[in-house]
């Protein structure tokens, strides 16, 4: 019984995510940012701003925590694929540009 519970838990929230991964989908975030002149940024751009242009830009509440930086924070201009990360099994890919102020 108690398994039951367990797996119907974990495809209510596997349901949920990807629900969310469909808001998500179609998602291009630009980023305005200070860049010196061969492109690379004054700073960088990390989980957090980026979770919060997400949320902004969906509708859609994403943590930073969700956000998968594999080459690291972003420290130039140029177009990026952000995955996001909503469940163990549901992955859902954000474009990014980030352009000059």
């Amino acid at each position: 019984v108690r398994r039951a519970e367990l797996e119907a838990a974990a495809s209510e929230k596997r349901s949920v995510a990807q629900v969310r991964a469909e808001k998500l989908a179609e998602l291009n975030i630009v980023i305005e940012a200070n860049a010196g002149d061969e492109g690379k940024l004054f700073g960088s751009i990390g989980t957090r701003d980026l979770a919060d242009k997400i949320t902004a830009a969906a509708g859609v509440e994403v943590s930073k925590r969700e956000i998968r930086l594999p080459n690291g924070v972003i420290r130039e201009l140029g177009e990026f694929d952000i995955n996001v990360q909503l469940h163990s099994e549901v992955t859902q890919t954000v474009k990014v540009s980030v352009i000059a102020e």
